[in-house]
């Protein structure tokens, strides 16, 4: 039996949806369970598998709810940067329609530190938003040493902030945006995924784009979920540069999913601070 074997991952207090299994984290991240790093490391690399650190996550009440990694062409699966958002078994922080989470993202190639950042899931479209490094800092463990005990402490006491999450929150679902206010945040948004505008195709209304009733209405939280969901999943109807018609792609990288959704959340903490 192997370390995570050893912990239940039942369904969440008040999590709406069931924990992911080993089998389901075997099957979907491969990376968490490498025995050893890429052969490309430098000698100051200390391998510290992912699963140790899951593992020591779920020994004091995480469990994982959502897992990817990359698919990179020519590097090796068990090697690929990988992403596993994690939340409390037991949550005592209440939002509206979200979950607080803790999300945790590694490589074993040598190209980052272990990082931590604090996320939190809209239960109504499955949005995975990650909050921005400004409001919340991120904490990032370099490869150096047996490193399990500082992410564990250090996942409990971003866990600390959720409480500040869910105010923050509270404020933006209490922030109603004149249509001007949505659409102004809409282009700031689409800047962001498309630095020059010819590149995009689209108009910055499509990002307010509603994907179901839950997405009728004009406050910020509302909108920064539209926007974010309609930037990362794609399915938008967009024009090229020589006029043929297509639909915009969806974010698959995972550094670039965290880039586009730590900006979205500042552009909301700037409409919160000029109110």
């Amino acid at each position: 039996m192997d370390n995570l074997s050893r912990f239940s991952t039942v369904t969440h207090g008040n999590a709406f949806s069931a924990s992911l299994s080993i089998d389901t984290l075997r099957q979907r991240v491969p990376a968490v369970f490498a025995s050893s790093a890429d052969e490309k490391v430098s000698a100051k690399y200390t391998f510290i598998p992912t699963e140790r650190v899951l593992t020591g996550l779920m020994r004091v009440g995480f469990v994982p709810v959502d897992a990817r990694q990359t698919n990179a062409r020519k590097a090796s699966p068990l090697h690929a940067r990988h992403v596993i958002r994690l939340r409390r078994r037991l949550e005592t922080v209440s939002l509206r329609d979200s979950i607080p989470e803790v999300v945790l993202w590694n490589a074993h190639d040598g190209s980052g530190a272990y990082q931590l950042r604090l996320g939190c899931l809209r239960v109504v479209c499955l949005n995975g938003l990650i909050v921005s490094m400004g409001a919340f800092p991120s904490v990032r463990v370099a490869h150096r040493g047996d490193i399990v005990e500082e992410v564990v402490t250090s996942a409990l006491e971003m866990s600390e902030r959720f409480g500040a999450l869910a105010g923050q929150i509270d404020r933006m679902e209490h922030r109603l945006l004149k249509k001007d206010e949505q659409i102004q945040f809409a282009e700031r948004a689409l800047a962001i995924r498309f630095p020059e505008p010819s590149q995009s195709g689209i108009q910055p209304e499509q990002l307010l784009t509603c994907r179901r009733v839950e997405d009728l209405g004009s406050d910020l939280w509302t909108c920064l979920n539209k926007v974010q969901e309609n930037l990362l999943r794609g399915g938008l109807s967009r024009r090229t540069a020589s006029g043929r018609r297509t639909r915009t792609r969806a974010i698959t990288s995972i550094a670039e999913d965290v880039r586009i959704n730590g900006r979205v959340w500042e552009l909301a903490e700037e409409v919160l601070a000029a109110a």
